[in-house]
């Protein structure tokens, strides 16, 4: 199986939306120029996000995007599937034709696969990727180079 940029990228930038909330809703901008994704990519992906109530978008001064539920209720699973990444090791996507128009011998073997990766994302939260201290110290990086100097940082504990 195969996670392409797009699933990659949603993970990516969800995770710096939960560690940049704190402070009231996070722009895309600040997004793009901490995880170098460029801003018309994000702007597709939260597209799908809010489309599938994971974010939710503030307009005006101030404005930008925050989760819409804690943490600990949006799985890594939510996030991919939200942007249209399938979990699929099959070569057949699922359809059960990949030999001849028939299930091949391997067939249930990646089929079993692709539950096991479902249900282990299931279980990983955005919770837990942000409590990660690694993960936080690799954030402040981030900020500082992104802001060329040292300031407060601002994460979810």
């Amino acid at each position: 199986m195969r996670l392409t940029t797009k699933g990659r990228f949603a993970v990516t930038a969800m995770i710096d939306l939960a560690l940049h909330s704190a402070q009231g809703p996070v722009t895309l901008a600040g997004i793009s120029e901490r995880q170098k994704i460029s801003l018309s990519y994000l702007e597709q992906l939260f597209g799908k996000l809010r489309r599938n109530k994971l974010v939710g978008s503030v307009r005006g001064p101030g404005g930008g995007y925050r989760l819409t539920k804690p943490m600990s209720e949006v799985s890594v699973v939510d996030i991919i599937l939200a942007v249209d990444e399938p979990i699929d090791a099959t070569q057949c996507g699922g359809k059960e034709n990949c030999y001849n128009d028939q299930r091949c011998m391997t067939h249930n073997l990646w089929a079993n696969l692709n539950a096991r990766i479902r249900d282990y994302l299931a279980l990983v939260t955005l919770e837990q990727l942000v409590s990660n201290p690694k993960v936080k110290d690799i954030a402040i990086l981030q900020d500082m180079r992104a802001c060329k100097q040292p300031r407060e940082t601002f994460y979810v504990t």
